[in-house]
């Protein structure tokens, strides 16, 4: 695969990502989950206008500039502490939200493929195209360990959906 098609495909699929987040933030009950959808879906979408600004100065110079993609989302591991913390300290909850825990599913998918795909591309292109697609690495592992810790909290191991559990600014 080339770098022009890498940016089409990695266009493909925060797509269908954003289409997952946009799905979920109208199926969700519960206020907080959607404020969660709301800002994946956000972030996904600035990762499309990214790649469709990084297309276009391809196809019209032939290089690339890898600006700076910046996040909301911190990085999977201080999630995983973040939430190894939370399961510590919380008790069970009685009866998971099966409606969430289920979008919460269909996103972890997507995620999951999504983030495949761009470390396949940090294996295969050469250094303009790794250079590009790393950040994208980074981002996409945060969001996973975002649906992953939601899943864990809507399965009854924190508070739900309540990001203001993670510590996100610690160690």
């Amino acid at each position: 695969m080339n770098l022009e098609e890498a940016i089409k495909t990695s266009i493909e699929y925060e797509n269908k990502v954003k289409a997952c987040y946009d799905e979920a933030l109208e199926q969700a009950t519960d206020e907080t989950a959607k404020k969660v959808f709301r800002m994946l879906a956000l972030e996904e979408q600035a990762h499309v206008d990214y790649l469709e600004r990084r297309l276009e100065e391809w196809q019209s110079t032939g290089k690339i500039t890898v600006d700076k993609l910046d996040t909301t989302v911190p990085d999977s591991n201080k999630i995983d502490r973040s939430m190894t913390a939370v399961e510590e300290s919380l008790q069970a909850k009685s009866k998971p939200n099966e409606v969430e825990l289920d979008l919460l599913n269909k996103a972890l998918e997507a995620e999951r493929t999504t983030s495949g795909f761009y470390k396949k591309m940090v294996q295969e292109l050469d250094a303009e195209g790794k250079r590009l697609f790393e950040r994208f690495v980074e981002i996409e592992e945060g969001h996973l360990g975002i649906v992953q810790a939601e899943i864990s909290a809507v399965s009854g191991f924190g508070v739900w959906f309540d990001m203001k559990e993670f510590d996100l600014s610690g160690g």
